[in-house]
Order: C-alpha cells, then structure tokens, then sequence
C-alpha cells in the first residue's frame, strides 16, 4: 500500500515535472521563437499559453516594444560650405520580424543597434553634405529628419526591424568653432553695450546741460521779478512816505532828525566834535520849549 502511494507520487511529481516543461507563456510585450533542435520550428507574437515538446524544444524571447537607441557622443560631419558641426541624435525602433530579426542578426540586440546606427550615420553624412549650416541647423532639420527615418527604416526591415523616428537632439559647432564664435558674440555684445553706454551719457549730459539751462533762465527770471516788484515796493513806500511827510514838513525834518540822532549816537564811546550851532542840534537846542 505504502509502495503504490509512492509510486503514485512520484508518478504525479513526474507528470508535473514534464507539464511545466511543456508550457510557456507569451507576455504582450514579446514575440517568442520555438527552436528544435536549433532550428526555428514556430514564431509566437500573439501572448497567450502556448506547448513546447520538453527536451527536444526551446523557446527564446524578444522584446517587441519601442526602443531608444541613443547615438551617445555627438558625431563630426561636414556641411556643403565644408563646415564642421556635432550631431547628437537618437532612434525610436522595435522589432517586427522576429525570425528576421534572429536570421540576420542572430537575435542580438547590440549587432542590431551597431547596424542602425551605421545607417544613421551614413545617412546624415550624404543629407548634411548637400546643406548648408543655416540649413542644418533650423531651415530643413524636420526635411532631414524624415529622410533619414526613411532610409534608415527601408535598411532596418532588411534585419526585420521597424525604425519610427530619427532625431536630431542638437546641432552645434564643434568645440573650438564654438569658443571662437562666442568670443566674437561676447565681443560684438561689449561693443553694442559700450555704444549704448556712450549714447547714454551723451543723452545724459545733454539733459543735464538742458536742466542747467532751464534752471539759469527760471533763476534769471526770478531775480528779475523779484528786482522788480523790490523797485515797485521801494517806489510804492517813497511815495506812501512823501505823501505822508508831504502834509507836515516840519514833522518829517523833525523825524529824519530824530534818525539821524538814534544813528550818531548809538554807541557809548562815540563821538562827535561839531559847531554847537550847527543846525544838527537845532531840536536838541529847543527840545527844553525855551529856545536854547
């Protein structure tokens, strides 16, 4: 009893053993190649649960989605007026002939990559010669993109790949053109900047010299009116005064002689040495009312 469990076990554990040796499961992401032995015998590109003969089959996976392919270092070319310039592309494509792809290129990824970029390559070499930079660098770079989608896609199928797109990620001059071309750029800047810098202190003396100007003529003008309504004052109050001392002469000689007292005699120390009967002293002399 104990035996016949055993045997039915391993019996079981053998079938399992042979059923999973059997089967294989197709991811929507792959295409599938079926060898026996070492030969193609059957290409599975639907996913699914597909058989296998154990021992006598293999089975190999390839990835069916879209790849990038990036060229890496920027490569040299040449351009119609025989200019360098550094290309930097990359590549979108993926594989649709998986026997194709395993005939020529023996299912490797890297052999596949070098033949596509070789493509490229001489691709951009042929479309860059016949262009100038201005050309390559933004009037036809979609034109030169499409062709070289084109005619790096028509090579591709020959290995059972499919290119979708070929871009050009930058275009520049290599690096000792360029340092040349941005000392130039820098210097033509610095010349414009001086420009502006010089016109802008013509201009700035200019409206200084205008302000000076303007204020010389407003304080000119200021002065002068203010010189006149000073006359008009002066001669409003010599007049105001004439009229005033006008009605009573003896009042205004008293006055100006009451000033001319304050003015001589303003200070302690003065002193004067005058005729007594000077008519300086005429209202000193008959300020007492009795006449002396």
């Amino acid at each position: 009893m104990k035996k016949s469990m055993v045997n039915l076990l391993i019996g079981a554990v053998a079938v399992l053993i042979v059923v999973s040796m059997s089967v294989f499961v197709v991811d929507q992401r792959q295409n599938a190649i079926v060898f026996q032995l070492g030969e193609v015998v059957g290409v599975k590109t639907e996913p699914g649960l597909n058989f296998k003969i154990p021992l006598l089959q293999n089975v190999r996976f390839f990835d069916s989605r879209i790849l990038t392919l990036d060229a890496g270092e920027p490569e040299r070319f040449i351009t119609a007026e025989k200019k360098n310039v550094m290309v930097d592309a990359f590549i979108k494509w993926r594989i649709v002939d998986v026997k194709q792809y395993y005939v020529s290129v023996g299912g490797d990824e890297i052999r596949a990559k070098t033949r596509l970029l070789q493509t490229v390559n001489s691709s951009m070499r042929e479309e860059f010669g016949k262009r100038t930079i201005h050309e390559v660098v933004s009037g036809e770079r979609e034109q030169i993109m499409n062709v070289l989608r084109t005619k790096t896609d028509s090579d591709a199928r020959k290995i059972g790949v499919e290119v979708l797109d070929v871009r050009l990620k930058r275009v520049d001059f290599p690096l000792e053109i360029s340092e040349s071309v941005y000392r130039r750029m820098d210097a033509e800047r610095k010349r414009v900047a001086n420009e502006l810098r010089a016109s802008g202190a013509a201009e700035g003396e200019k409206i200084k010299a205008d302000a000076d100007k303007q204020r010389e003529v407003i304080l000119a003008e200021a002065y002068r009116e203010a010189q006149k309504t000073k006359g008009e004052g002066d001669a409003k109050a010599a007049a105001t005064y004439a009229a005033a001392f006008g009605r009573n002469p003896e009042f205004y000689s008293f006055y100006r002689s009451l000033e001319a007292y304050k003015q001589s005699f303003k200070d302690k120390n003065d002193v004067m040495v005058i005729d007594p009967s000077s008519a300086f002293f005429k209202y000193l002399k008959n300020s007492g009312g009795s006449g002396r």
